[in-house]
């Protein structure tokens, strides 16, 4: 690896960098946008047979809660049961749109990955080739040895900076994807349990 920098130049660096980054929220973000994390199955289920029993308690709520991204969201809605359809809305909606932001959280920086790691791998190219000339300048173009150099850095900090940007880029569109069914899945879980709790849709998740 240093050696890979010292013969590249200090423009590795960053793109190494980079790349342990984007290595590292892939990671995380595949572990952390896992649909049986963030939409457990039969959870308004559980919900409706608690309630319809009259055992569902402050202490199932926070339960609730605790569980995952669309406990949250439930129990949100859970607290204002007593109140009205509109009330249990609102209040889920809120939180709701905190939890899109966690679901969403380091996407940002890995976009940022994905479009400065080209650049960067640009740069080398451009500082490998001003080499290049500087050399063609001082010694001329009769000794290959001389040119080599510049020229391999120019190309290995391109493909470097490629490397690293394609699965960043790939991976970002995914899992904003990812983001996106996951957040329309727990609308219709809330929607339901809204629905169920108001005595509008008992049967379906019984």
């Amino acid at each position: 690896m240093y050696e890979l920098v010292k013969a590249c130049g200090w423009l590795m660096l960053p793109i190494i960098i980079c790349s342990i980054a984007a290595m590292a929220i892939i990671i995380e973000r595949l572990w952390s946008l896992r649909l049986s994390r963030v939409v457990p199955e039969n959870l308004v289920a559980q919900i409706w047979q608690l309630h319809r029993k009259r055992q569902l308690t402050n202490a199932h709520v926070n339960t609730v809660r605790e569980s995952s991204p669309l406990g949250r969201i439930l129990a949100a809605g859970l607290v204002n049961r007593s109140h009205s359809r509109e009330v249990m809305k609102e209040s889920i909606e809120e939180v709701g749109r905190q939890t899109v932001i966690e679901l969403e959280r380091y996407l940002n920086t890995l976009g940022t990955v994905a479009s400065i790691t080209p650049l960067l791998g640009l740069l080398g190219t451009v500082i490998g080739m001003i080499k290049v000339f500087a050399a063609i300048t001082t010694a001329g173009v009769g000794n290959p040895t001389v040119l080599a150099g510049g020229i391999s850095e120019a190309l290995i900090t391109t493909a470097a900076g490629l490397s690293v940007a394609i699965p960043s880029l790939m991976f970002h569109r995914y899992f904003t994807a990812r983001v996106d069914q996951l957040v329309v899945k727990m609308e219709e879980e809330a929607l339901k349990m809204v629905e169920v709790m108001k005595g509008e849709r008992e049967q379906d998740v019984e």
